[in-house]
């Protein structure tokens, strides 16, 4: 077969216009509420710099998501890029061939082992999001109430219940906000929240999943222990209190302190009319090393059967730039990029949980990755543990040979 030249130069224009052409990358998400940061402020800024690549975000309700996105990427009719949860909802997607690997991607290098660990087998090989935004976990706190009483934030476990007394004593203000109703509420704002202290983080969460220490060990034990202590400062009735009850009790002032995840930021600064700061959990002495639960929350991967794969990475490559996590973590105070890029945060409550990073350890909730698979589910184990150690119906030793043989009963790790 020949070519004239005229017949070469005719193919050169053609495959050249076609590549000319705008590709249009479909993104799935169940981030429903974040449409109009997408469309104002993300795909305009990602379009801007990368002439030739259209965004078109297509979120549904988050209730739907993980049946809806199984179903359209089994019938090959999902978009380029899949909006990722952390841990086995996308491994199970990662596992059925869905999901691309991107391991070898350079961006990937942006991350820390800690950010990645949420979308990765689970020998760490292969990794197949790319980490977009965490949450963390600390204590919010009424600056014009800790002001009329003379307070300053505790960073000390004895300084905690020194100032939850001196609340108590004076009497104006429920010392903090939490109940026990709801059970989740006491495990992600109670026991994950202050644990990483005791168990050491990474340290403590790795051994366990590893068989080397155990829920009966003293490290794991003694967060419910203090979250016992917790009992005379949560004012008449936490055992009946709801999660929204615990928010109101403090956005309208009636509480001093709230157990927080960093997703309260944006609802308290619409709802609350006093000045708030934040502290993160208290450590036993000044000079210990402090930990923080900076949580993998959200996630985003490519479709392996994209026809656009080289496009959808050039978007994954810029969701681990500076520019995107900027853009992210001021747009949605209190969801923090994951990129080990510094980023100014202008929400000064957010900045301080933030800040927190570059001063403490970080580690993800304890019973996210691997441990809750079986059954019993030791997420929702640790839900009734850690509200019934507030209540006081069992005691911590109790609790941590339940949880421990529960586990056993199912989990056996390579030794």
């Amino acid at each position: 077969m020949k070519f004239t030249p005229i017949a070469i130069l005719a193919a050169t224009l053609l495959s050249s216009a076609a590549y000319a052409e705008d590709v249009t990358l479909t993104i799935e998400s169940w981030r429903n509420d974040d449409l109009k940061l997408w469309q104002d402020k993300i795909i305009p800024a990602f379009e801007a710099s990368n002439p030739g690549i259209k965004l078109k975000f297509t979120p549904m309700a988050p209730t739907e998501y993980n049946s809806a996105i199984n179903s359209k990427l089994g019938a090959g009719t999902a978009g380029d890029l899949i909006s990722c949860r952390p841990f086995d909802a996308s491994l199970a997607l990662y596992k059925a061939g869905y999901l691309e690997d991107l391991t070898s991607m350079d961006a990937m290098s942006n991350f820390s082992d800690v950010a990645k660990a949420a979308w990765q087998t689970d020998d760490a090989a292969h990794t197949f999001c790319v980490p977009m935004a965490s949450v963390i976990h600390g204590f919010i706190y009424n600056k014009d109430a800790f002001d009329e009483l003379g307070l300053t934030a505790p960073e000390t476990e004895e300084e905690f219940f020194a100032v939850l007394d001196k609340i108590k004593e004076d009497g104006s203000y429920i010392p903090m906000a939490m109940g026990t109703n709801d059970q989740w509420e006491a495990a992600t704002m109670g026991y994950q929240n202050i644990g990483p202290t005791y168990w050491k983080g990474e340290e403590g969460r790795l051994a366990l999943i590893k068989g080397e220490q155990k829920l009966t060990d003293p490290q794991w034990v003694e967060p419910y222990e203090v979250l016992h202590k917790w009992a005379p400062y949560l004012g008449d009735g936490f055992e009946a209190q709801t999660y929204p009850d615990s928010q109101n009790l403090f956005t309208l002032g009636r509480a001093a302190i709230y157990p927080a995840g960093s997703w309260e930021i944006a609802m308290f600064n619409e709802q609350a009319d006093f000045k708030m700061g934040a502290f993160k959990p208290p450590v036993k002495a000044k000079s210990d090393t402090c930990y923080i639960s900076d949580h993998v929350d959200i996630g985003i991967g490519m479709n392996a059967k994209t026809e656009n794969p080289e496009a959808a990475k050039t978007f994954l490559a810029w969701v681990a730039s500076p520019e995107f996590a900027e853009i992210f973590g001021n747009a949605l105070p209190g969801f923090f990029p994951l990129s080990s890029a510094p980023v100014e945060i202008s929400d000064p409550l957010a900045e301080e949980f933030v800040s927190w990073r570059g001063d403490c350890e970080t580690t993800i909730r304890s019973t996210y990755q691997i441990l809750s698979r079986g059954t019993p589910n030791l997420e929702n184990e640790t839900w009734g543990a850690s509200a019934a150690a507030i209540k006081g119906t069992a005691t911590p030793e109790e609790l941590g040979k339940k949880l421990q043989d529960g586990l056993d009963s199912w989990y056996k790790p390579q030794k």
